[in-house]
């Protein structure tokens, strides 16, 4: 039984594995048709209503931070699972950071179409976040957007990483603990 669980976890982690290769290679929202793997469109659909959220949320807080808001909100909520996931079960991080490296991936697509905005905005006539917010300079929005999609990459191939480390090392760990023998 242990060896099964073993293996489907490694395999979870292949798995997240090709949606990295899909994010860091084929993730472009832009482009019609967009087609991304199915936990990806799940995934991105949550991260939508987490966004717009966020605008509610920090409305009060004043314009920008209300604009900002969309894409912090989106970034901060797998955060914090990945903080409570660090104080509750350490085993349980990389779940969180996948999806936190992905988020991070999915608002540097937006921050580097603020020049352009060719994005389907879920509403015409709606504000481009990051075009408002950076006044549409490309010079800003191409290399912000890089940094903030190395990010989510990083994010991602350390959650990975960690899973497989996790997932080997508390099978290990099993093996290794005493066996109680009944007098």
């Amino acid at each position: 039984m242990r060896t099964t669980a073993l293996v489907l976890k490694l395999l979870l982690f292949g798995y997240l594995g090709y949606l990295l290769f899909f994010l860091a290679t084929g993730y472009e929202p832009v482009r019609r048709p967009f087609n991304p793997p199915f936990v990806i469109f799940v995934i991105d659909t949550i991260d939508l209503y987490i966004h717009e959220a966020g605008h509610f949320v920090l409305k009060p807080f004043g314009r920008f931070i209300e604009i900002l808001g969309g894409s912090l909100f989106q970034c901060l909520v797998p955060l914090a699972l990945v903080l409570v996931s660090w104080r509750q079960n350490v085993t349980t991080v990389p779940y969180g950071l996948f999806w936190l490296g992905e988020n991070l991936v999915n608002v540097s697509v937006y921050i580097k179409d603020a020049p352009y905005k060719q994005l389907h905005l879920i509403a015409s006539g709606l504000i481009h976040d990051w075009n408002w917010l950076l006044n549409g300079d490309p010079d800003v929005a191409e290399p912000l957007g890089t940094i903030v999609f190395l990010v989510g990459i990083l994010a991602c191939v350390g959650a990975i990483g960690l899973g497989f480390w996790f997932s080997v090392r508390t099978y290990r760990e099993v093996d290794a603990l005493p066996v109680e023998r009944s007098p």
